[in-house]
């Protein structure tokens, strides 16, 4: 967006904040490798808010709360919030404190992994990013929010049901526990993570986006090579070598968990994936702490 013309200010934490303020930001794509230097701050109180800002949440669940609280400090209580963000937990906790509450789905093939780099492996379209009001519909707000992130690169589309598409991702996601503690995935394990998701959206009357709809929609995304640079993974995979010192795990396979405690629905296999991705976070152990045969083996005597 910034690259497009629009006017952007970053608000970052840590060593994060301090390279994109003293050298910016390195971007890198299959096309592109930039220093951007996009204004950035550390807090929401170091900004004056207009009445045609908009804020846009990309950190990940367990640091929403924390973000959420210093937002509301300093900006409008009906500044547009959208959570650009995996799980469905985020805009839940916005709209305790915001009006006006969007959703994204986040389909992009990005990682960060060093501090002021981000490195994007898509070619044409850089990923999708379709939004919605919260709950549902939407609005002339987000209808312009999307034109502007569509403008940027992005495939953006206003959806009105957007987080039945967040549901369908979530399922996804609910693997990324897994590839963050083994170093690789399991069909078997995978099989059970979402069936247990399935049955948990049945009892409580969720709907998500169909394997159809979800395939038909990933059709503008094209990896591509960046030269100098290699895919490691998921966004779980990313926190842990970055040594970050949390994970997701309790806003993504924890969500499953939570929807089953609530409708009378087994999960110990997305129990038992939150707490071994949560546990070798605590322990501060590598990629691959343990095989996938020793996770099948927690699962099974937890089921």
């Amino acid at each position: 967006m910034h690259l497009s013309g629009e006017e952007v200010v970053l608000i970052a934490r840590g060593e994060h904040a301090h390279v994109l303020q003293t050298v910016g930001m390195h971007f890198v794509s299959p096309k592109l490798n930039l220093t951007l230097k996009i204004p950035t701050v550390t807090q929401p109180s170091e900004l004056d808010f207009r009445a045609t800002d908009v804020v846009i949440l990309c950190m990940k669940g367990q640091h929403t709360e924390a973000a959420l609280r210093d937002l509301y400090a300093s900006a409008p209580a009906d500044i547009p919030v959208i959570c650009c963000q995996n799980g469905v937990a985020n805009e839940r906790m916005a709209l305790r404190r915001f009006a006006n509450v969007y959703g994204m789905l986040v389909l992009v093939p990005a990682e960060h992994l060093r501090p002021g780099e981000v490195v994007n492996f898509a070619e044409d379209k850089a990923g999708i990013l379709d939004t919605g009001r919260y709950p549902s519909g939407t609005d002339d707000t987000i209808d312009s929010v999307a034109a502007a992130i569509d403008q940027a690169g992005f495939s953006a589309i206003p959806q009105d049901r957007v987080m039945r598409f967040k549901y369908s991702k979530l399922l996804g996601n609910l693997n990324n526990a897994i590839q963050a503690v083994t170093g690789t995935g399991s069909k078997e394990v995978s099989k059970l993570l979402r069936e247990e998701a399935l049955a948990c959206y049945a009892a409580a009357g969720i709907d998500c986006a169909s394997a159809d709809e979800n395939q038909a929609r990933r059709q503008p995304i094209r990896g591509g090579p960046v030269p100098g640079f290699t895919r490691h993974g998921g966004s779980s995979l990313q926190s842990v070598i970055r040594q970050t010192g949390d994970i997701e795990a309790d806003y993504l396979n924890g969500e499953i968990v939570q929807l089953g405690r609530l409708h009378g629905v087994p999960t110990p296999a997305n129990a038992v994936a939150q707490h071994a991705a949560n546990e070798m976070v605590r322990n501060g152990q590598a990629i691959g702490a343990l095989s996938i045969q020793g996770l099948e083996e927690l699962i099974a005597a937890a089921s």
